[in-house]
């Protein structure tokens, strides 16, 4: 009886959780993701965003972005079917809203990688969804990175640096910052807050109350 009531108290939380990576550029939230996503006690889905920028090379449509056109950007917008979308050095990206509805409610632990804007935008429509600031050991290094990265011009660099010193003033609109000293340590973290949230009260009540009631014979 009382294995078959810890079994039922771990399936207490069944609905997926929505977990939004955010951060200035060139701070490694996509290293980070991909290295969460090689956890072998973790089972994510990572869910794709929509851009109209054209394809960076290796990147492969549906798997690191959808591509669409700016007409077909716009006409999402206006059908409402984005979760969040913003325009950044002169193209649109989003994340289409129903794909992440349905893997939270078949239970799935959602990761978005998204821009600060975007993930306030997620926070207004979704407050359930746990927000994790991903933030460079220093700014220095923030700016060696962007500097480095050698595939965009340097108005575009010059740009993105500017953004990436705003956005470091916005993280304690988070629930959570991480700092990316290391990328596994940073993936752990990450993980570690995820156990947590499923944890907490306000997402197990629920289902506790019923395990008691199913109990409460015996």
């Amino acid at each position: 009886k009382i294995r078959d009531i810890m079994e039922a108290f771990m399936k207490l939380n069944q609905k997926g959780l929505l977990i939004v990576l955010s951060g200035p550029s060139g701070v490694g939230k996509a290293t980070v993701r991909k290295a969460l996503f090689k956890s072998p006690d973790h089972k994510f889905t990572y869910s794709v965003s929509m851009t109209t920028r054209k394809p960076r090379e290796g990147e492969v449509e549906g798997q690191d972005y959808y591509f669409v056109s700016e007409e077909e950007f716009l006409k999402r917008i206006k059908e409402g079917r984005f979760l969040e979308y913003a325009k950044f050095v002169g193209n649109y990206y989003g994340t289409p809203i129903e794909q992440v509805q349905k893997m939270i409610e078949q239970g799935d632990e959602v990761v978005l990688e998204i821009e600060v804007e975007g993930a306030m935008q997620v926070k207004a429509k979704m407050p359930d969804a746990v927000l994790v600031f991903i933030a460079p050991p220093t700014y220095g290094a923030l700016k060696t990175r962007l500097l480095g990265r050698g595939t965009e011009t340097e108005e575009i660099i010059m740009e993105r640096i500017s953004k990436a010193h705003r956005e470091l003033t916005l993280a304690a609109g988070y629930d959570y910052i991480v700092i990316n000293d290391d990328v596994d340590n940073a993936a752990d973290r990450i993980k570690a807050i995820i156990r947590a949230e499923h944890a907490k009260c306000r997402r197990s009540l629920n289902g506790y109350l019923q395990l008691l009631e199913e109990t409460k014979d015996e």
